[in-house]
């Protein structure tokens, strides 16, 4: 059984891959089932509580995820120029006099540095499926109507449709996190993350991440998504799928 619900990403979305670096990364074209996962915690412990959050994670964390994604995709490329923390390269007792002409110079506590940064418009809502038990069907649905960004707290999202519950998933919808039956030879490759079984709520800082093997917490799956390259330049790509 499973239960559907679609979302319309009301702002520009913008997720990398959980192993690219701050000072640059091309953003994933749609949420990772590791951050749908999260909002539906996060969802949990606002509305049930941080107890009853924790005995339903198991069933959140394990649970396959399917995406029917939005008919087109356009991604913004973009140089944004930002702050980040300063940082000190050197012996320990230089630090004092690089602090004291940092801050002369006004590069201190914070200097600006510029970073590549791309932001995804989707045109049109996004699917997004659970498979679930009979027992947990409800408990899912209502979790789902809470869910109002997906990612970074930037990338708000709004209920579009409301959830409802099917036998059989919809032939439109991509399984992401099991073997698929079939895809598409024009698709394009990402990797998106999962809760691996070893993730508990109390678990450490420093996740492990790698291939599914049973003890890592962060699971990489390689997703063919159904979309093409049709339009291109220095700024923008324009994506339409191909199903």
């Amino acid at each position: 059984m499973w239960v559907l619900a679609q979302y319309q990403i009301v702002s520009l979305f913008s997720l990398k891959v959980s192993a690219a670096t701050g000072s640059g990364a091309k953003s994933l074209l749609v949420p990772t089932p590791y951050a749908i996962k999260m909002a539906l915690l996060d969802a949990a412990c606002r509305t049930l509580g941080s107890a009853r959050a924790e005995t339903m994670w198991p069933a959140i964390r394990d649970a396959q995820v399917a995406f029917n994604p939005s008919p087109s995709i356009v991604v913004t490329n973009l140089f944004a120029k930002f702050w980040r923390p300063w940082e000190f390269k050197g012996k320990a007792e230089d630090k004092l006099a690089a602090v004291a002409e940092a801050r002369s110079e006004g590069k201190y506590p914070f200097q600006a540095t510029i970073a590549f940064r791309e932001y995804v418009q989707h045109a049109g809502p996004l699917g997004i499926a659970f498979e679930v038990t009979h027992a947990s069907q409800d408990v899912f649905t209502t979790l789902l109507l809470q869910v109002n960004y997906l990612g970074k707290r930037g990338g708000f999202v709004q209920l579009h449709t409301m959830p409802r519950q099917v036998d059989e998933l919809p032939d439109d919808y991509l399984i992401v996190n099991a073997p698929p039956a079939h895809f598409s030879l024009n698709g394009i490759v990402q990797m998106l993350d999962d809760c691996g079984p070893a993730l508990l709520i109390q678990s450490s800082e420093c996740l492990q991440q790698g291939a599914d093997n049973g003890r890592k917490e962060r699971i990489i799956r390689h997703v063919v998504l159904p979309y093409r390259l049709t339009r291109s330049s220095k700024s923008f790509s324009l994506y339409e799928r191909v199903d």
